[in-house]
Parts: C-alpha cells; structure tokens; sequence
C-alpha cells in the first residue's frame, strides 16, 4: 500500500466528510443565491452575482445557524453523557461508570502510560484543562457561531426591513426579536431530538459493524457496548 493509500485509509472519515462538507456547502450557495435572486425579482431588485452573495448576510445566517444548532448537539451529548445513563443504550456508559470517573480509570496523573498525551501524565492545571479541553472547544466554536448567527441575523432582518421601507434594528434589540429566537429554538428542538433518539433507539435496533451500534447479537440490557 501506497503513502497516500494508506493516508486515506486512516483518515477516512475525517477526509470524507471534509469533501462532503464542502461540496455541500458550494451547493447551498449556489441554491441559496437561485432562491434569494427570485426573492429580489419578485420586488423588483437587482439580482446579486455568486460572488456578492457568498460575503451576504443571508448566507451567513444560513450557515451559521445550523454550525450553532449541530454544536450544541456535541456539547449536550458530551457533558450529558458524563452523568446521565440510558440501559441499553452503547451511547450511554456503563451503569456503574456515570460521573467523571477516577484517575486510574481516565489513565491521569501517576496513572498515565507512555503513549498518554504530556499534559495527562500533569498533575497540575494542564491536566486539568486537557481533561475538559474537548468541551471547552465545542463551546467556544457554539459560542462564536451563536454570536455570527445573531449579527448576519441581524443584518438580514435589517434587509427585509428595508425593503418594507422599515428601519433596522440594532443587534441588542434584535436579539430580543422573535425572528432570532425561532430561528434558535427550531434548531435546538431538532438537536434534542436528535440526541435522544440515537440514544432509544441504538437500545433495541442494530447496524453491523458501527460502533455507534451495539454487536447484533448483543442484549437489549447491555449499555455501553460498541459493535
């Protein structure tokens, strides 16, 4: 097997679903201006050129609201799974292993082997930042997305109040509006749906060969075991 071969192998997710991403994004562009241009005929607007509308705020909302929505799913179910179990469920842990687990268990400190990460062998601050570096990530990615999501949002809503002859709005009252609130929640309900059905489901259903699945064989009471 060939370098790059073998580079695809071991990076396929990653590699097929950062293809994935962006092909997909290209084609919400191009969709995106198709539908936005026949918004601005139907007033009797110019429509905007591909390049114009990739830096609009009708895009940026579009995306930014659903990075928002997809990384509040991860941090739920990151910190939801540290103290919340499901039986029979392998996106649950085990039922005697709920909270942050010992040292030993977590391969921490003077439990470290040599192939741990530098900072978990620490027994100071930087193993406690690594150890919840992960959800400290996530968070600031949904923060910051939240945040772009309510200044194109912003922006966007000032358009549409424009072409009614309206003035904008600022963002702090913006964020009071109910245009930026249905766009979070209808997200948000989403994701938690999202989560608790994987979670139900995966107790009584299988996929073979998915470690989000348990092994088919496996009993619906087993938790925590991957396929």
């Amino acid at each position: 097997m060939n370098r790059f071969a073998g580079f695809a192998r071991d990076n396929g997710l990653s590699l097929v679903f950062g293809a994935g991403f962006l092909v997909t994004l290209s084609c919400q562009a191009l969709t995106g201006r198709a539908e936005y241009n026949g918004e601005m005929r139907a007033i009797g607007a110019e429509p905007v050129t591909l390049s114009r509308y990739l830096t609009s705020a009708d895009l940026a909302v579009a995306v930014t609201e659903n990075w928002r929505s997809e990384y509040l799913q991860f941090i739920l179910y990151l910190f939801g799974t540290v103290w919340l179990i499901q039986r029979g469920s392998p996106e649950s842990k085990e039922l005697h292993r709920a909270g942050t687990e010992s040292g030993e268990d977590q391969r921490v400190g003077p439990h470290a082997t040599p192939e741990s990460p530098r900072w978990a062998a620490d027994c100071g601050l930087r193993q406690t930042l690594y150890s919840r570096s992960l959800g400290m990530w996530l968070c600031a990615v949904f923060l910051g997305s939240w945040y772009a999501q309510s200044v194109s949002g912003a922006a966007a809503y000032g358009e549409e109040r424009l072409r009614d002859l309206e003035s904008p709005l600022p963002w702090s009252v913006y964020l009071l509006e109910p245009d930026f609130w249905g766009r979070t929640l209808q997200n948000w309900q989403s994701e938690l749906l999202a989560i608790g059905s994987i979670a139900i489901f995966s107790v009584y259903l299988r996929q073979r060969g998915s470690p989000e699945s348990k092994p088919v064989g496996a009993s619906h009471e087993s938790t925590g075991v991957a396929g």
